[in-house]
């Protein structure tokens, strides 16, 4: 089950909505015996969201149940809390014992097994075979299906028990909040990775306002809006052109199609962690932004500042610094990036070219380190620009291409070497929809409307009366997107979505 589907936008969130609110309105009001309500709540959320699951992934689910269990212990032997007795947080940089890192070893092993089997071992065996004699090679062998999320729910999952070794957070014994924060289903196909730390208390103390149930529809709608209208429409084009041999993809067609590549994977990722927020907001949780207008960055430093922030920083704080992030040596340094960007490529899928893209993005974040930084803040800020642009388009090539040669052939073609031998006739794929989307696509990447609803409210706060004009306005204006987003969905739309993959 997506989002973007009429059976969820229709059924099961209505559903899943009321009943959850119905639970939760003696806490909202303060009911004397509002903890049994808050556990009751908090229980049929974690019932919802495996109901999420299971409807997409069948089976599938035992997974996530089985992670989620693990951790959970793990939890409490690092803790030292198997038994009943207060759980204290431990102390940042004391010594832990042997059956702590032992709770810290089965945690993370456990996850990386189930990322490593699930996702690479087909990976493993088309490697393999690609490089043995064909009497070596293993033919018949099992072919294992991904299971949708698994990329983000073990990271997610994993950061706790590491985070409660640490000593940055505390761990719990309540095995229903514990599960339901693992499964929670906003986030739990595509993210945002959610860290435990930041919504430990809201699983305890949270609160549900008018003001914030609204504000997170509104998001919710903005994202769906952003998915269904515009990340669906440029995405046939993205899909086409890089369906293309090599004498049939022309230079013009190679720099639309990755254009619309682009703006499909922002707006497909983007759209979704912004209805991953929304819908937090509306069952009383407040989620990290994911996103920062990314493609205004001027290098590629800003990018990976702006981009997918939950995972940039995931891999920061569980990686990066504890391999000594930049506190050694300048070669130590760069091998810490070409190390953390393979493993960045290869968390987003299983296949040479997401390794080749994540190595690409490191190879230019350490030049940049090493000195070009310096060159390129001397330059006019339009040509910073576009070198970040052209290097994240070239990099999403390499993301969007099913093979090696395909990629290249592709970035032959955007420099102007393309050998296509037969006409294109523009005029039967630009068609006024793709070009609205696309318009529409890069002027909402930058922050402009933003600054416009930034100055309406000051405007608004200025001149009296005018409040409550832009207030229907903006209701009137969200009730359209959400009708013609339900009428794309309805009308059986290309619905694809780049993440699921991962």
């Amino acid at each position: 089950m997506v989002f973007s589907s009429i059976v969820f936008l229709f059924f099961f969130l209505p559903v899943t909505l009321l009943i959850y609110h119905l639970l939760f309105l003696p806490v909202s009001l303060k009911h004397k015996r509002s903890e049994v309500w808050r556990h009751l709540a908090n229980l049929f959320l974690l019932f919802s969201s495996l109901v999420f699951y299971f409807w997409g992934e069948g089976w599938l689910v035992w997974i996530i149940v089985a992670s989620t269990f693990i951790d959970f212990f793990c939890g409490l032997l690092i803790a030292g809390a198997l038994h009943k007795g207060r759980i204290e947080e431990l102390i940042e940089g004391a010594p832990r014992t042997s059956l702590q890192r032992t709770g810290l070893c089965l945690s993370i092993c456990s996850n990386l097994a189930f990322l490593g089997f699930f996702k690479y071992f087909n990976f493993g065996i088309d490697s393999f075979n690609a490089v043995v004699p064909e009497a070596w090679q293993l033919h018949d062998v099992l072919q294992v299906t991904l299971p949708l999320g698994i990329s983000f729910y073990t990271f997610q999952s994993m950061s706790y028990t590491i985070d409660v070794y640490r000593g940055h957070v505390k761990a719990t014994r309540n095995l229903i909040d514990f599960s339901a924060y693992v499964t929670l289903f906003p986030q739990l196909v595509a993210g945002p990775i959610v860290r435990y730390s930041t919504i430990a208390d809201q699983l305890v103390h949270r609160a549900i306002s008018l003001e914030s149930f609204s504000s997170g529809l509104q998001r919710f709608i903005l994202g769906l809006a952003k998915k269904v209208l515009i990340a669906n429409t440029v995405a046939r084009m993205a899909d086409w052109a890089f369906s293309l041999s090599e004498n049939e993809l022309t230079t013009p067609l190679a720099w639309i199609g990755i254009v619309c590549y682009s703006l499909q994977i922002y707006y497909d990722f983007s759209g979704y962690s912004d209805m991953a927020i929304g819908l937090g907001r509306m069952f009383g949780f407040n989620f990290l932004e994911n996103f920062d207008y990314p493609y205004i960055a001027r290098s590629i430093q800003e990018f990976w500042r702006r981009w997918h922030i939950s995972l940039s920083t995931w891999f920061r704080d569980y990686l990066y610094i504890p391999l000594g992030g930049n506190r050694k040596s300048g070669a130590r340094t760069y091998t810490n990036l070409m190390t953390v960007f393979f493993l960045c490529g290869l968390w987003h899928g299983a296949s040479w070219t997401f390794v080749v893209w994540g190595l690409y993005h490191g190879f230019f974040l350490i030049i940049e380190r090493a000195g070009f930084k310096r060159l390129i803040d001397r330059m006019p800020g339009v040509l910073r620009h576009i070198y970040a642009l052209l290097v994240i388009m070239g990099g999403w090539v390499f993301f969007a291409s099913g093979t090696f040669s395909q990629s290249l052939f592709f970035l032959r073609a955007m420099a102007g070497f393309d050998s296509a031998d037969q006409p294109v006739y523009y005029q039967d794929y630009l068609r006024p929809d793709l070009i609205l989307a696309m318009v529409w696509g890069i002027v909402f990447s930058t922050p402009l409307l933003q600054m416009i609803s930034n100055t309406g409210l000051k405007l608004a706060n200025r001149v009296s009366g005018l409040n409550h004009p832009l207030r229907i306005i903006q209701i009137f204006g969200l009730i359209l997107l959400l009708l013609f987003s339900a009428m794309f969905l309805a009308s059986g739309t290309f619905n694809p979505f780049i993440y699921f993959r991962f």
